[in-house]
């Protein structure tokens, strides 16, 4: 089988690759990144010689390119996609191009060339949850909050479209938030991990109640891999991590881990239209797919952190770098 990978260079993509090229070492992959700030070919240099590999580097949007690339592919795995929620308060227009025109410009390539199409979605469309709602599930009404969320809403409503107008063969996926290797340092635990290594303070936003469901990146990728080989066509499976952790539960989690005390939390004016809680019901991909989480989260967290002690070479170069200056302060 040969795939068409999109922002195969970014944090969950990155490792999506390196765990099938593990899995299925005779099918070929195509890498198609724009590398944005937030793509880096380091992640994938220890199989930029595999000759069942090959990187383009190349915009999504580019409708001549995407069409060229997909003449003999059998998949397209959709990663690629603008994700930080405070970069599309700053300004959305990116998050609008790449996420909505994007996947528009895939999903036509994908008709034209029948080609099965699965597109990685996030929690994050369903909205907010109070503290005592059911988690989302596959028939959760949509409820987008944010310019980021809104606009993977978007893309799968257009996915879900050329479905039901084309009788494209399509699947999605919406997971809840993924950490682990790889992941670039604006995101809560990778920022806090690294912040904490250089002995700087960790930006906790409001009181820090707000909830989250924490799946390793890897886990989510086995929920992709169980849905490319046994999903039903046409149909969305939610993938969780069945780890709900308040947002100062889990600031404490990795202070305790890193042996650092509670003075180096810094609390800060909450994030405009902050969603409460997500947390996801996979008991769809569990009794049809035989899929469920395995990571442990404080394995799995204790991990991580060993990942960034490892590898500050790697985090300390995208630091000093472009970066969101709210997290210079």
């Amino acid at each position: 089988m040969k795939l068409l990978i999109t922002g195969g260079a970014g944090f969950i993509g990155s490792n999506f690759i390196h765990y099938w090229i593990k899995k299925y070492p005779d099918d070929k992959i195509v890498n198609l990144d724009v590398l944005t700030y937030a793509g880096n070919l380091e992640n994938l240099r220890d199989i930029e010689n595999n000759s069942n590999y090959k990187f383009v580097k190349g915009d999504i949007c580019d409708s001549a390119l995407v069409n060229d690339l997909v003449k003999d592919i059998d998949l397209i795995v959709h990663f690629a996609a603008e994700t930080h929620v405070d970069r599309s308060i700053i300004n959305s227009q990116d998050f609008i191009r790449t996420n909505v025109e994007g996947t528009r410009i895939l999903l036509d390539a994908a008709k034209n060339n029948n080609i099965r199409f699965h597109h990685i979605s996030t929690d994050e469309v369903f909205g907010s949850l109070g503290f005592n709602n059911k988690p989302f599930n596959e028939k959760t009404s949509y409820d987008p909050r944010s310019p980021y969320s809104a606009s993977k809403a978007a893309a799968d409503h257009l996915v879900r479209a050329y479905y039901h107008t084309y009788k494209l063969s399509i699947t999605i996926s919406n997971c809840s938030n993924n950490y682990g290797p790889y992941q670039f340092p604006e995101k809560i635990i990778s920022l806090f991990i690294t912040n904490l290594i250089e002995n700087k303070k960790i930006p906790v936003y409001g009181e820090g109640k707000n909830v989250r469901d924490w799946i390793y990146v890897d886990d989510h990728n086995a929920g992709v891999e169980a849905i490319i080989k046994k999903g039903k066509i046409g149909e969305t499976y939610c993938l969780g991590g069945n780890s709900e952790l308040s947002n100062l539960e889990l600031t404490k989690k990795i202070l305790k881990l890193m042996d650092k005390g509670e003075e180096m939390i810094e609390y800060v004016k909450d994030r405009l239209g902050h969603d409460l809680r997500y947390a996801i019901d996979f008991s769809k991909a569990k009794n049809e797919l035989g899929w469920e989480s395995k990571m442990n989260f404080k394995d799995g967290l204790r991990e991580t952190i060993e990942w960034y002690k490892n590898n500050q070479e790697w985090w300390k170069k995208i630091k000093s770098g472009e970066y969101l200056e709210y997290y210079k302060k």
